[in-house]
């Protein structure tokens, strides 16, 4: 069905770059090729080769692409060498280049979602697919034009340009006549465009044109630098349902043509007005009514607009409005009465079976709201979610909260309340999500959480609680107990043992925040009690003893942190069972033994490995080599001996610029593979030294690719290997008996933006290449054997002679010792001191990354949405031409 055809299109991909310009096209269609005769010249280019095989192991099911058997002559095979010669492929007689593929099938649609073009132009061939339906090249990085081919694609009713860096002159390429029901250009720069009919030759006046897509539905322009635009045209358009125009720095007077879109449901404008008076035509728009098959709310986004109360004297008027964004303005004072604040301001998301809440607005959260709770809420009855997060309130919980029966989600989070968790928390039976973090409350009263049958979060971090969590836990009903997936009590001051887990019942926590607090005594062994655990934080307590064997049962768990404790002994061999694990964080510790080498064979997706600060011993055993996902490994400061093995070239993640494999941000639970457990998500952070200083990273942990050997007795020369490492931030090895010289490969490593080598036994001269690191923001050379000139023309002249220091022989700028011989080789470069990549040098590394990141997350949300398609990311380049016809039915 549908289904069907969609994996199809979900599955095409890119496999050439557009700007090759080969010559003659040079492929035979049929099937009389004789792959067998030795005498054929192999003329594929191996890289595109693999990638078109790899293309075809993305499909799921070839059958149902390849209904004239074309792709049996793709394969590895020796006789099949040549893919220039497999059916449906066409290679430049020139180049030997792929320049396009011909594969027959049905199709209407095509998406080619998140798939990189690498700045290239979008494709002109797409106008000939006539009979396109469906075409989406959403967040692809194409550049520039849109072709004016696309003025062929009469029976386009979606077209989905969004989040590339389009900048078309005009819109002739807009289909007419027109079937266009969707049409979204979020992030093109649209600033260019200029009506130039004869009639209307005006810079501001955007064309008339867009008035002519009446059968337009959805409309979708944020960001498009729409900055004084004249938009009357859009007037036209009465069947518009949705229109986004948010982030464009639009004026109201823009806006007059509003009140003739009677049609419409949903308004975006959040980004625009900078606290300008919202003209009273809005107010006319009363028929904002249902969208979406779920939910069924009214929605009117008009967040971060910098909007004063005043400015909202017309919202009484909405009547039919149910959903309503005003987060991330200046309100100092509620909005005035509105029907929409006696019903529903969250939507809810039945997909799981444990009717998991997600908030739809965030309402009136990151304003300026002081003082006590406002009453305006005191009669909301129906409300199912309330959000009053990020702003500056004070005192109690307010009673009439306790009147909204059916409040599903509560977040009075990052606010100066005070007291205790009310009693009357404990008879909203409806909440699943309560966020009470960040604020100054000191406790529970024996019924505040009586009734909470349905609770899956619990977020009390960062207060003032106190006592033992023993009979903290106590107060929640059993049935809470089992429903409850997120427990956050991080940052209080809550103390005792865990012993009293081992009398509880099984519970089904996801994730288990106790770091931050005064817990101490030795861990229970009885950690089956909680084997649904993905997240288990234990960090900054006072917790002795050895980690329980019992910890191996949490094999769900993917991230563990003991950080700054008292744990003894060596690490638990169970421990290995927990072959998800991708965050161990146990620094600051007492342990002890050697580091196991199953470390690097049974953690296939480790990301960060912290065993700072400890007493392990030993070799660093090879099989650490294995951890092709590393970003972080630090063993600092241990007893740690031997040399550094010279496999380290082996972690692929490090040997690649950007690419981060750890989110900021990890998800947890939600999948198929999980059952029903809800989803919930925790932000990863983690500490260490860097630049000699404690540092603790949270929202740029991703983005962090480090190795810190320091503080050991490591001996041997610095393995050649590691300058492999192309993606390393941070380099530390100082502290250690290293010796040897600096070898000249160092600069290689680019994206350094911290070095220490100091306190070692290295001699010889400073390689020119590390000359050439311009990012280099951090260098630590000092007390070391290291002799000659400090290479010049380079930034090395900008750090403190401290960082030269105790090198007898090392002469020259920053040092006051001048060299005797001033021809000694030196570093001559012309280039120019790059003093910002110096203090900014992480950072600018960062943004790559974070691009990189933004990526891979949405590409996991496109694979978690269609199972069915196995997609290698590596495959980036191609021109993929399809016959249509008819999507299979079924």
């Amino acid at each position: 069905g549908d289904g069907r055809c969609l994996k199809l299109f979900l599955a095409l991909l890119i496999v050439f770059l557009q700007n090759i310009k080969g010559g003659e096209v040079g492929h035979s269609h049929s099937h009389s090729h004789n792959f067998r005769d030795a005498t054929v010249t192999v003329r594929c280019i191996e890289r595109e080769r693999q990638a078109l095989l790899a293309f075809k192991r993305g499909l799921v099911d070839d059958n149902e692409v390849d209904q004239f058997n074309q792709l049996s002559t793709w394969g590895s095979e020796t006789e099949k060498q040549d893919c220039c010669r497999w059916e449906g492929v066409y290679c430049s007689n020139q180049t030997g280049h792929v320049i396009q593929l011909d594969i027959f099938g049905a199709f209407t649609i095509f998406d080619l979602t998140l798939i990189d073009f690498n700045e290239s132009q979008i494709p002109d061939f797409l106008g000939s697919l006539t009979n396109l339906k469906h075409l989406t090249l959403h967040e692809c990085n194409l550049v520039g034009q849109i072709p004016s081919s696309f003025g062929n694609l009469t029976q386009l009713q979606h077209l989905d340009l969004s989040y590339n860096q389009l900048q078309p002159e005009n819109l002739n390429w807009l289909p007419a006549p027109s079937s266009l029901t969707y049409l979204d250009l979020s992030g093109a720069n649209l600033s260019t465009i200029l009506d130039l009919s004869l009639t209307n030759f005006n810079g501001s006046q955007f064309p008339d044109f867009i008035g002519s897509l009446t059968n337009l539905r959805n409309l979708r322009l944020s960001s498009c630098n729409l900055v004084g635009r004249i938009l009357s045209s859009f007037g036209n358009l009465k069947e518009l349902q949705n229109l986004d125009l948010s982030d464009n720095q639009l004026q109201p007077e823009n806006l007059n043509w509003l009140p003739a879109l009677s049609s419409l449901t949903d308004l975006y404008l959040s980004g625009n007005f900078n606290g300008s008076q919202i003209p009273d035509f809005i107010g006319s728009l009363t028929n904002l009514s249902s969208f979406g098959n779920l939910t069924q709310l009214q929605n009117l986004d008009l967040s971060n607009n910098q909007l004063q109360p005043e400015n909202l004297n017309w919202l009484p008027a909405l009547s039919s409005l149910t959903d309503l964004d005003l987060s991330r303005n200046n309100l100092s004072l509620p909005p005035p009465p509105t029907p929409i604040l006696s019903t529903t301001l969250y939507k809810t998301n039945s997909s799981t079976s444990l009717a998991y809440y997600k908030p739809c607005s965030s309402y009136l959260s990151n304003n300026n709201l002081s003082g006590f709770i406002p009453d305006f809420t005191a009669n909301m009855s129906s409300l199912a979610g309330l959000d009053l997060s990020n702003n500056n309130l004070t005192g109690f919980i307010p009673d009439f909260i306790g009147n909204m029966s059916s409040l599903a989600d509560l977040d009075l989070s990052n606010n100066s309340l005070t007291g205790f968790i009310p009693d009357f928390i404990g008879n909203m039976s409806s909440l699943v999500h309560l966020d009470l973090s960040d604020n100054q409350i000191e406790g529970a009263n024996p019924n505040s959480f009586a009734r909470l049958c349905n609770l899956q979060t619990l977020w009390l971090q960062t207060n003032h609680l106190s006592g033992q969590l023993s009979k903290f836990v106590q107060l929640l009903p059993r049935c809470a107990q089992n429903s409850l997936k997120d427990l956050q009590l991080s940052e209080n001051v809550l103390a005792g043992s865990l012993s009293f887990l081992c009398a509880s019942a099984d519970m089904s926590l996801t994730i288990l925040n106790l770091s931050s607090n005064s817990f101490s005594g030795e861990l229970p062994d009885c950690w089956s009690h909680l084997e649904t655990l993905f997240m288990l934080d234990l960090s900054y307590n006072a917790f002795s003893g050895k980690i329980p064997m019992t910890i191996g049962s949490l094999f769900r768990m993917q991230t563990l942190k003991l950080r700054r404790n008292r744990f003894v002994g060596e690490l638990p061999s169970s421990l290995k069972n927990c072959a998800s694990l991708e965050v161990i964080d146990l620094g600051d510790n007492k342990l002890s033994g050697p580091i196991p080498a199953w470390l690097g064979v049974s953690f296939k997706n480790l990301v960060i490995l912290m065993l700072s600060t400890n007493h392990f011993n030993g070799s660093m055993p090879s099989q650490l080599c294995h951890l092709t996902h590393i970003q972080i490994m630090d063993f600092s400061v241990n007893n740690i001996s031997g040399s550094i093995p010279k496999c380290l070239n082996n972690l692929t993640t490090l040997a690649q610029k950007g690419n981060p494999s750890l989110s900021s941000t990890r998800i947890y639970g939600g999948s198929e593979a999980n059952g029903s457990i809800a989803p919930t998500n925790y932000d990863n952070d983690a500490s260490f030294i860097w630049k000699g200083r404690m540092q603790t990273y949270k929202s740029t942990l991703g983005l962090v690719k480090r190795i810190d050997l320091s503080s050991n007795r490591l001996t041997g020369e610095i393995p050649s290997e590691i300058m492999h490492l192309v993606g390393l931030i941070s380099l530390n090895l100082s502290r250690n008996q290293l010796m040897g010289q600096i070898t000249p490969e160092i600069g290689n490593l680019e994206s350094l933006d911290s070095l220490d080598l100091s306190r070692n036994r290295i001699d010889g001269r400073i390689p020119t290449s590390l000359a050439r690191i311009y990012r280099l923001s951090f260098l630590d050379l000092s007390y070391n054997n290291l002799s000659g000139k400090i290479p010049t023309g380079t930034q090395l002249q900008s750090f403190d002679p401290l960082d030269y220091a105790e090198n007898p022989q090392l002469c020259g700028p920053p040092l006051k010792k001048m060299c005797a011989n001033q021809n000694e080789p030196t570093d001559l470069s012309n280039e120019e001191d790059k003093d910002e990549f110096i203090t900014l040098g992480f950072y600018i590394n960062s943004f790559e990354q974070a691009a990189t990141e933004a990526s891979i997350n949405l590409i996991d949300k496109l694979t978690t949405r269609n199972k069915q398609i196995h997609a290698d990311p590596i495959i980036t380049w191609a021109i993929i031409i399809i016959h249509e016809g008819d999507c299979p039915r079924g």
